[in-house]
Parts: C-alpha cells; sequence; structure tokens
C-alpha cells in the first residue's frame, strides 16, 4: 500500500513515468523505501528547497502510522 502510494504521486510528478521505480527494503522495525526517478526528473521530485520531497515523507509517515510501521523515503540520483 505505502509503495504503490509513492509510486503513483511520483509518477504524477514527473516527465517520465515510466522511468519510476519505488523499491521496499523491510527491515525489522522500518521499512525503507527507495524513489528512482530519471535524473532529468530529480528536481520535479525534490521541490524547491526539498519541499516536495518533505510532502511525501509525511504523507508516508501518515500512511505507515495507520499501517502501524515505520516508514522512510529515501530518493536515490
Amino acid at each position: 500500500m505505502l509503495k504503490e502510494m509513492i509510486e503513483y504521486i511520483a509518477k504524477s510528478l514527473v516527465d517520465n513515468p515510466d522511468e519510476v521505480r519505488v523499491t521496499e527494503v523491510e527491515g525489522e522495525q522500518t521499512s525503507v523505501l527507495e524513489l528512482k526517478v530519471a535524473k532529468e526528473d530529480l528536481g520535479k521530485v525534490i521541490g524547491k528547497q526539498g519541499r516536495t520531497a518533505r510532502a511525501m515523507r509525511t504523507l508516508l509517515g501518515a500512511a505507515s502510522t495507520k499501517a502501524k510501521k515505520r516508514s522512510v523515503l529515501e530518493i536515490l540520483e
């Protein structure tokens, strides 16, 4: 559910939605969602002063609280 949410948001923001990849790395207590987009779309996903990335992390935090697990979003270059 969380992975699909991040993927949907990222695909809505970028020019190359086919290159959006979200990988979930499950830990014991925390799962890490790794977001990879095309190089030219990196700025769109991060946003001015990181606002878009912060908003995505806030949404992920709220959704993961509801799912009773901790999730972290990493944006890969």
